[in-house]
């Protein structure tokens, strides 16, 4: 890439004399011998300019206001050419002064293309896009919307003029006036550097803004409910239908090991009779698309039951918004003296299971056991037990070595009449948490 020879030149155009003797101020640029000019929308007196310095003489507030627009007019020429230098590798004088006056050259703007992208997003939704994705965009586009006129007092802003500085300013910003949390902060960058990608892939933008940017996601100890704090959940009296099918919905997840969204998800053509007689449900999960086989035990199938044939379009449940959903959780954590935060997630780290030990095992033979996986949350909790490794029993006289540590302790875990119990054949409780 080799460097033009470019000079700036500003002059008054004589013999173009307005009415009052004011002269138009004209700027002349000169690459690699190519000669254009420009009008700079300003008119001086003839005897304020200076022809060999090319500014206004004199220390009166108009000698400083010419002298003020031939500077900021340097300055624009000057980033004009640098970006032109920068994205195309060269620079011409009609190209520089096309530039300068936003003629032939459409200057993208982040929240213009952000704007497009929504809205590009929006009809995606439903087919190979969720809702929740494009909430996100939406708030973090939203929050540009505030921070741009609040920090840069101006509207929008061009993609060339984006870089690291401004990248640690919304970050400041979103964790200041926003609040937000690092896991929050996180989410919103990772949307904003793929908004900013599509303009570097385009070649709208030449350089990555997020260049040296750091930020990393915090790992959040979310807790679980204890076995005594379950039944506790399952024996709480409720106010209300909604708060029982809240509550109901959240046990449905402990038991399962389902989300919030493939719970939301989940219809009656999912649940499907194996060869061994159990029903169980095929799906896959909405968040990694991997697949799912549960096998249904006694309370999560008395909780399909007892809302049979109240959802619409063949879903097994009418289930209420996810918000909606975690404020009567957390009505209900009040209410049974939970310290933990409990929302609608904490469900997926605390899978309880209850199998039958067969027929004929006594009662008081029947084991509580812990099993703890060091593996993360995404790692497919709901695939316990699989169609290739069904769980039927477990006893303290098992010679099997599982691969995973067992904490063993006596005593079972009952169900509470809401949800109705299981039969009173031995059971086994095994709780799945995951650290």
């Amino acid at each position: 890439m080799s460097r033009s020879t470019f000079k700036i030149l500003f002059y008054v155009k004589k013999g173009s004399e307005r009415a009052n003797g004011y002269l138009p101020l004209m700027c002349r640029l000169t690459v690699d011998g190519e000669i254009k000019q420009f009008s700079c929308k300003l008119d001086a007196p003839p005897k304020l300019w200076d022809v060999k310095t090319a500014r206004a003489t004199g220390k009166s507030a108009e000698a400083q206001k010419i002298n003020a627009a031939v500077d900021r007019i340097r300055v624009d020429v000057n980033r004009r050419y640098q970006e032109l230098m920068q994205s195309d590798g060269y620079v011409t004088a009609a190209r520089l002064r096309d530039a300068c006056l936003g003629l032939g050259v459409k200057r993208e703007t982040l929240l213009k293309l952000f704007e497009q992208h929504n809205e590009e997003f929006i009809k995606k939704v439903g087919h190979s896009r969720v809702q929740g994705t494009y909430n996100r965009y939406r708030t973090i586009y939203r929050h540009l919307c505030e921070f741009v006129p609040k920090v840069y007092r101006r509207d929008d802003i061009p993609l060339k003029e984006l870089n690291l500085t401004f990248i640690n300013n919304f970050e400041y910003f979103l964790r200041t006036e926003k609040k937000c949390c690092t896991n929050t902060v996180w989410g919103y960058m990772i949307g904003l550097k793929h908004v900013i990608s599509i303009a570097r892939n385009s070649g709208a933008l030449p350089f990555n803004p997020f260049a040296g940017y750091i930020n990393s996601f915090e790992s959040v100890d979310r807790g679980y409910l204890t076995e005594r704090e379950i039944q506790t959940l399952m024996e709480a009296p409720v106010k209300s239908g909604t708060c029982e099918l809240v509550r109901d919905l959240f046990i449905f997840s402990v038991f399962t090991g389902l989300a919030y969204v493939d719970v939301k998800a989940l219809t009656t053509d999912r649940l499907q009779t194996f060869f061994d007689g159990n029903l169980w449900i095929i799906t896959r999960r909405r968040k990694t698309n991997t697949e799912s086989n549960i096998r249904l035990l006694d309370v999560p199938k008395r909780i399909i039951e007892k809302y049979k044939g109240l959802s619409k379009d063949g879903h097994v449940f009418p289930v209420p918004g996810n918000s909606r959903c975690n404020v009567i959780l957390k009505e209900l954590s009040r209410q049974c003296g939970f310290k933990i935060r409990l929302t609608y997630h904490v469900a997926r780290h605390e899978t309880v299971s209850l199998f039958d030990s067969g027929e004929g095992s006594p009662a008081p033979s029947a084991l509580h056991v812990r099993v703890v996986l060091p593996i993360s949350t995404s790692a497919g909790i709901a695939s316990f037990p699989t169609a290739d490794h069904p769980v039927t029993s477990l006893s303290s006289s098992s010679k099997s070595t599982p691969p995973y540590k067992l904490h063993e302790s006596p005593g079972t875990l009952p169900v509470s009449n809401p949800i109705s119990a299981p039969s009173a054949t031995s059971r086994i409780a095994v709780l799945i948490s995951y650290p």
